[in-house]
């Protein structure tokens, strides 16, 4: 080698050797700094870490549930802020600011309990549209948004009563719940395309002694293989005193009373359906949920045989086992603060993405409560865990609290943000939540009043 080359060689050699050493002197300045930084001051880097994690942010979908349905679509920003970026109408009619299910105007929270889903794959979009019975099928691109595929009546006669749906990817099955029975669940395929097609098979929630009973929602469990569907009323609340106040005691056939509210006391509150490779429905379990009005039912993210249960009038949350052949086992409740009155209405859920938390959605109370989930246990962690959001006055729940109407919640899959529905306030609120359980109000946006419901969101 001529000399001329072997210092070009020894030059190149000299230079590599001083880029591995800065490489490795920053190496361990990044460590020693990590190390600093760790000691007092774990939450501002887990926030940084997070942010880079998530540059754009992500997606969120409601509907408005007016008479004229339409789902908004929000851009979610990596502070949790939100934007609206479209609003596209379902091509079917929601119910409007007039409840269904109490036939006066005010936050239509019965309706919604997974109104709007989402395809694992993020291919499709789902919502129910209460006021024909009718769901509409949404592409969503790569941007998140949607475009209308189809909308198509369930089946179900009954006007004002679609509002829960599940979805099962292996046979294509959309799950529609209905407010109104005796076909309280009604089936639809779907394509590859998006497109529906009504099935012609129904299933009921109905008992023996309660024929005109009200579920509130319906989920698959992990596995596919059973469908469990929540519910409300023994009787629906139709009929009226004198006075114009509800009915809320209907005789048995011994002439003694029962409340209208599901397993209070009949131990028949959690139905579970057995689920077929085609998707149709074997005959149904009837189960003990433990309390007054088992509303909401969320399955833990990393134990599919354990899920939760929110109490619309029992005032708190259990947790739950499903075994392999589907039978039910319920712990016992624990109960938020209900020195405001009686009932609370916890209602809608969202777990933490490492099943460590839980946030409940008091829709008597116009607040949000957090668990702790300590293996089999549960405790209370902040009691409320968000400042109550005002409505416009109008509207007091069963407890005679005046509410804001808070309905469906959605928790990001990092677990970073919660977003609320508070209807009569019109307001869609987010949070951010603090390692304590704790929520501080990050973001606020308009929407319209009282009646939208469902959240979902990627």
């Amino acid at each position: 080698m001529s000399p001329e080359r072997q210092e070009v060689v020894n030059r190149r050699e000299f230079l590599l050797m001083v880029a591995v050493v800065a490489a490795g002197a920053a190496i361990l300045l990044m460590v020693a700094r990590a190390g600093a930084a760790s000691i007092g001051a774990m939450p501002e880097i887990a926030a940084a870490q997070t942010t880079k994690a998530r540059p754009g942010g992500g997606h969120l979908y409601m509907q408005t549930n007016e008479t004229r349905n339409a789902i908004i679509h929000y851009h979610r920003s990596a502070n949790g802020a939100l934007a609206e970026v479209e609003r596209v109408a379902t091509g079917g009619a929601g119910s409007g600011e007039l409840s269904p299910i109490y036939h006066i105007k005010r936050p239509n929270d019965f309706e919604g309990a997974g109104s709007v889903i989402l395809t694992p794959d993020r291919r499709f979009l789902f919502t129910t549209n209460a006021g024909d019975n009718s769901v509409s099928s949404f592409a969503v691109d790569k941007e998140g948004r949607v475009t209308l595929l189809d909308v198509k009546p369930t089946g179900n006669p009954t006007n004002g009563g679609a509002k829960s749906l599940a979805y099962a990817p292996s046979s294509r099955t959309l799950f529609v719940l209905h407010t109104v029975g005796p076909d309280h669940l009604r089936l639809m395929s779907v394509n590859g395309e998006g497109k529906l097609t009504a099935r012609p098979e129904q299933y009921s929630v109905n008992t023996k002694d309660w024929p005109n009973r009200g579920p509130t929602m319906v989920v698959l469990s992990p596995d596919g293989k059973f469908l469990v569907v929540a519910t409300a009323f023994d009787e629906l609340p139709s009929r009226k005193n004198p006075d114009g106040s509800l009915i809320l005691w209907i005789p048995r056939p011994d002439g003694t009373l029962h409340v209208i509210v599901s397993n209070a006391p009949d131990p028949d509150g959690i139905v579970v359906f057995p689920v077929g490779k085609d998707g149709g429905l074997g005959e149904p379990s009837f189960y003990d949920a433990r309390g007054a009005v088992p509303f909401y039912i969320a399955f833990l993210h990393n134990r599919p045989d354990t899920f939760l249960i929110g109490f619309g009038v029992a005032d708190g949350l259990a947790m739950g086992r499903i075994d392999a052949e589907g039978k039910i086992n319920v712990g016992p409740i624990v109960k938020i603060d209900t020195s405001a009155g009686l009932p609370s209405e916890v209602c809608w859920l969202a777990v933490s993405p490492d099943d460590r938390f839980v946030f409940t959605t008091n829709f008597g109370y116009s607040t949000i409560s957090s668990f702790r989930i300590d293996g089999n246990g549960l405790s209370i962690a902040k009691d409320p865990a968000s400042q109550k959001v005002k409505g416009d006055g109008t509207f007091r729940a069963i407890d005679g609290v005046v509410s804001s109407g808070p309905s469906d919640s959605w928790l990001t899959p990092d677990g970073a943000y919660l977003y609320q529905i508070y209807g009569n306030a019109s307001k869609l609120v987010g949070y951010a939540t603090q390692r304590d359980g704790s929520l501080k109000e990050v973001t606020s946006v308009k929407i319209p009043y009282n009646s939208p419901e469902g959240l979902a969101g990627f």
